[in-house]
C-alpha cells in the first residue's frame, strides 16, 4: 500500500515517510521495539510479526542508508476506529522530528478512512508530540475498560 502524504517541509530531505508494507523491514522493527521501547521488552519476533500483519504500518527511512529509523502501526477496522501503537524512533536519529513525521503520516493515512476516532496510549515523553498533532485526553475515560490475562477471568 502506498500512501500519498504531502511532503513535510520540516522533515529533513535525508528522511522519507512511507506506508508501503512491501518495504517494511520486520526484523528492524522488532529490534527497535524490543531494544528501545519499554512496553515491547521481551516481545517475541513471532508476536511482532503477527502484530504487523494485523495492522497498518508506517515508517520513516533514512535515505542515504535506506534504514528504517522510525515506526508506528495502527490497528483498525478501517471504518470507525483505530488504535495507534508501537511508535518508536531509533535513538541515533531522535531529535529530528521523526516521531512527529511518522505519527503525522499515519494520521494523514487514517483520516482518509473517515474514522470516528483514533486513540493511543501516550507516555509522558510522547504526550507533547501527540498534543501537537491534535490528540487530547479522552473526554470521559471512565467507560473504557480492559481485560488482561493477569487480572483473571
Amino acid at each position: 500500500m502506498t500512501v500519498e502524504v504531502p511532503a513535510d517541509p520540516l522533515l529533513h530531505p535525508d528522511y522519507e515517510f512511507s506506508a508501503d508494507a512491501a518495504r517494511l523491514d520486520a526484523g528492524r522493527v522488532h529490534l527497535l521495539l524490543t531494544e528501545h521501547a519499554y512496553w515491547a521488552a521481551g516481545r517475541g519476533r513471532e508476536v511482532q510479526d503477527a502484530a504487523i500483519a494485523g495492522s497498518r504500518s508506517y515508517a520513516v527511512y533514512h535515505r542515504p542508508s535506506g534504514a528504517l529509523v522510525a515506526y508506528a502501526r495502527a490497528v483498525t477496522d478501517g471504518a470507525t476506529f483505530a488504535w495507534l501503537a508501537d511508535v518508536v524512533v531509533d535513538p541515533v536519529h531522535r531529535g529530528r522530528g521523526l516521531g512527529t513525521a511518522v505519527v503525522a503520516g499515519a494520521v494523514a493515512d487514517l483520516e482518509t478512512l473517515g474514522l470516528k476516532r483514533i486513540v493511543l496510549k501516550a507516555s509522558d515523553d510522547g504526550r507533547g508530540l501527540y498534543e501537537h498533532l491534535g490528540f487530547a485526553p479522552l473526554d470521559d475515560p471512565a467507560p473504557w475498560m480492559e481485560r488482561r490475562p493477569e487480572l483473571g477471568k
